[in-house]
C-alpha cells in the first residue's frame, strides 16, 4: 500500500459514497486508475465492503450492552453457530481473561436484553455492562499517509 492507496481509504472512510471522479481528483489520478486501485484493495482484502453508519437509537434500539460470557471449551461448537445467527449481536470476540467471549449487542429494551442474557446462560456464566453514553464513537484505524 502506498500513499495514494492510504489517501483513497481515508476518503472512503470519510464517505463511502464519494464518486469515483471525486476520488480521482483528490489523488491526482484518472478515474480508471483509481478504479483499478480500489479493485486491487478489495481483492487483497484490505477493503472488505462499503457501508452506511446509522444511529441505532433512531431505529428504536435504545439499549447498548457488552456481555461477557464464559463458554466452556466443549460448548464452543454449539455456541458459535448460535451467536452468528443472533441479529442483535453486532460483534462477538473470543478474548482472554475470566470470560472467553465479549459480545456487543443492541436491544430496544432492557426486558429484551434480559431475555437474551437468559438464553446465553445455557452456554455459561455471564456478566453484563449496559452503556450509559458514548465518549468516543466507533471509528476506523487511523492511516498515516507518510
Amino acid at each position: 500500500m502506498d500513499k495514494i492507496d492510504k489517501k483513497l481509504i481515508t476518503l472512503l472512510l470519510e464517505n463511502a459514497r464519494h464518486p469515483l471522479k471525486h476520488l480521482a481528483e483528490a489523488v491526482f489520478l484518472s478515474s480508471p486508475a483509481v478504479s483499478a486501485r480500489l479493485e486491487r484493495l478489495e481483492r487483497c482484502g484490505i477493503i472488505t465492503g462499503y457501508s452506511a453508519r446509522i444511529d441505532p437509537q433512531k431505529l428504536g434500539y435504545h439499549i447498548k450492552a457488552y456481555i461477557n460470557l464464559e463458554v466452556p471449551p466443549d460448548q464452543k461448537h454449539n455456541f458459535i453457530p448460535y451467536i452468528q445467527h443472533c441479529p442483535n449481536v453486532l460483534e462477538c470476540d473470543y478474548v482472554t481473561g475470566n470470560y472467553s467471549m465479549l459480545i456487543k449487542v443492541f436491544f430496544p429494551s432492557t426486558a429484551e436484553l434480559d431475555q437474551f442474557i437468559g438464553e446465553l446462560q445455557k452456554f455459561g456464566k455471564t456478566q453484563t455492562q449496559i452503556v450509559f453514553s458514548n465518549v468516543v464513537p466507533a471509528r476506523e484505524i487511523p492511516l498515516t499517509t507518510e
